[in-house]
């Protein structure tokens, strides 16, 4: 035979191994991401592009439909934690947290005021002091009729936040341009020699800041201010007046230092962290909650089976009763009994059938995303394919092992302890607003101003400008740039409040609040060892019931065998073979709750240890991408 000949078998197992990959590939094509999706493009246009945040996963996970059979739904209890973990309502809109907890940590680090704050800045018919006519009245302060000064005011908002503003992170470059015609009637036209003075403009300015995490911030600016007149006594007509500056300031004393300035970075991150921690106690929820639900349908089967016996015992019982009446070894009155024993076993089956469906419903809305909307999983019965047990024996750590452990495994103990760290932290701003404002500040500014020369008439000749302004914007730059006109400046800025008691009053309330949380915290982990103990007695307690309720069950099963066989002896009566009946469906009932009880109890104290992922089997990781590795069961 060709060695390269491949044998049927081998065939068919590659084929199968290539269609089980395919699937898996499917599958994760299927569970997609929800985190919003970073724009694409060039790096200069990529951050004024939207990110792009994907619609909601109203689907259910493909696991689902491989667990419906026949118009049921097989389940293990793994598989309905899996469904629950991929579909749960709940645990989806959980998901989102994490995920907006970064895009806080992303606006912390831009640092810069608190989200939404407005601010306003107008240059419309605007002028450099001293260029033209307009700008030599509002150099001598006087104005024209009409003149309008130098242009629109400026407004900014006030921020008010407890601690220091801090600076804005991100680089920040502005521009504004603006186009005016402007016709200003003069009621004195000494200066102007013009009734009305018409000025056309173009103003150009632009600024680009940074500020610094250490208080401080940086700023450079330009302006760029073209003016042309009417007025025959412009000397420079049209001309250009540029100004170019440099501005450093820093705080010394509140606002300054790292600390202060990066505690709401620092928060951001501590909060991201609390945001996966209260995820985990959400995931830590909702498998317990789908645990219980999966146990107690799985005793509501258990218990339906149980008074369905009871049903049908009951109605044989009532045919034997009506046999013996018709051959006279009993008395009429005894059918009545038995008609009785019958319609209260139906009628506890119909209770318990209910029950059934009622928790059924329950387990239903608990592992899938549309729960009994959806019409396949609607109408299908679900079958529990893990039954109640009871171990024979325990063993239980000792109780202060289960304490430690429960202290360092609980997420909410966890998360506790990072909202105190981030309360300490956001400490550091009140603290720091204590101080008085103190701000060392520098500035450096160089002008240019060019134009076209112009001879103006004056008595006995003509006048005209300086030939150093002759020329254009390249002229005037040059003036700038050779510092031809400098101006420098530096100063200390000072500011403080006298009795400062609205910081006081901030730092104290935030120190009050935080010895609040430093007390609930120490309540909380001393409740811990509260709730170990108590779980690990309610685990006692449940055992010795369960073993009382079994044996009672077993007892009474014993009971109603040896009543049955005494009748048929004719050593009993039917009313004692009905309380026998009773009596052991009751049994079977309590034992069925007992079970119930213990699992219940079992659960509880792996919550109180926080261990109820790993007793599981699940890792957090499957938990926020909603899809588990492990196959359903086949």
């Amino acid at each position: 035979m060709n060695s390269l000949t491949i044998s049927p078998r081998r065939r068919a197992l590659a084929l199968l191994l290539a269609a089980l990959l395919a699937a898996m590939q499917l599958s994760a094509q299927q569970v997609a991401a929800i985190a919003p999706v970073p724009p694409q493009g060039n790096s200069v246009l990529r951050p004024y592009l939207a990110p792009e945040a994907p619609p909601i996963r109203a689907a259910n996970s493909p696991r689902l439909a491989t667990l419906l059979r026949g118009g049921n739904l097989y389940l293990t209890a793994h598989d309905a934690i899996a469904l629950a973990l991929e579909n749960n309502i709940d645990l989806e809109i959980a998901r989102y947290s994490p995920i907006l907890a970064d895009w806080r940590v992303t606006r912390a680090l831009a640092g810069g005021a608190l989200p939404g704050v407005p601010s306003g800045a107008g240059q419309a018919a605007s002028f450099a002091s001293g260029q033209g006519v307009l700008g030599s009245q509002a150099a001598a302060g006087v104005s024209g009729g009409g003149a309008g000064g130098g242009g629109a005011g400026r407004s900014n908002a006030t921020v008010s936040q407890v601690g220091p503003v801090v600076q804005t992170l991100d680089p920040t470059f502005q521009q504004a341009t603006t186009f005016s015609h402007r016709s200003n009637p003069q009621s004195n036209v000494t200066q102007s020699l013009t009734n009305n003075l018409v000025s056309r403009q173009r103003a150009y300015s632009g600024s680009f800041q940074q500020g610094f995490l250490t208080g401080g911030s940086v700023t450079v600016s330009y302006t760029h201010h073209f003016l042309e007149e009417n007025s025959p006594t412009n000397l420079l007509n049209p001309s250009a007046a540029l100004n170019a500056s440099i501005m450093i300031q820093h705080n010394l004393l509140q606002g300054f230092g790292t600390a202060v300035n990066g505690r709401n970075i620092k928060v951001a991150r501590l909060n991201r962290n609390i945001s996966d921690l209260d995820f985990e106690t959400q995931v830590t929820a909702t498998v317990s909650s789908v645990l219980r639900a999966y146990f107690k349908l799985t005793a509501d089967d258990e218990d339906v089976r149980a008074k369905q016996d009871a049903a049908t015992a009951a109605a044989e019982y009532l045919r034997e009763t009506r046999e013996r009446v018709s051959a006279g070894a009993a008395a009429g009155l005894d059918i009545t009994a038995a008609q009785s024993q019958l319609a209260t076993a139906r009628r506890d089956l119909i209770i318990s059938r209910t029950t059934f469906s009622q928790d059924e419903t329950q387990l239903k809305n608990l592992i899938s995303r549309n729960g009994v909307e959806d019409p396949a999983l609607r109408d299908a019965r679900i079958i529990t394919l893990d039954k109640l047990a009871v171990p024979g024996e325990e063993n239980l750590p000792q109780i202060r092992d289960l304490v430690s452990k429960a202290l360092a495994a609980r997420t909410d103990i966890r998360s506790q302890t990072a909202r105190l760290e981030t309360a300490e932290v956001s400490a550091i701003g009140t603290r720091n607003g204590l101080l008085p404002v103190a701000q060392v500040f520098a500035i450096t500014r160089h002008s240019g101003l060019a134009g076209v020369r112009r001879q103006v008439p004056r008595a006995g000749g003509f006048e005209t400008s300086d030939p150093f302004f002759a020329g254009g914007v390249g002229t005037a730059l040059g003036q700038v740039f050779r510092r031809n006109y400098p101006t420098e400046g530096a100063g200390v800025f000072f500011r403080n409040v006298f009795g400062n008691n609205q910081a006081q009053a901030d730092y104290a309330i935030d120190q009050l609040q935080l010895r609040q949380s430093q007390l609930t915290g120490a309540k909380s982990r001393k409740q811990v060892e509260v709730d170990v103990r108590n779980a690990v007695i309610a685990i006692e307690q449940a055992r010795a019931r369960y073993q009382a309720a079994r044996e009672n069950r077993i007892l009474a099963a014993e009971l109603l065998e040896a009543e049955q066989k005494r009748l048929r002896l004719g050593a009993s009566t039917p009313f004692n073979v009905v309380q026998q009946q009773r009596d052991f469906t009751i049994a079977r009932s309590g034992e069925i709750s007992a079970m119930v009880a213990y699992r219940n109890a079992r659960l509880a104290l792996e919550q109180s240890l926080g261990s109820v992922l790993q007793s599981n089997g699940i890792t957090i990781s499957e938990a926020i991408s909603g899809k588990l590795e492990q196959p359903a069961h086949p």
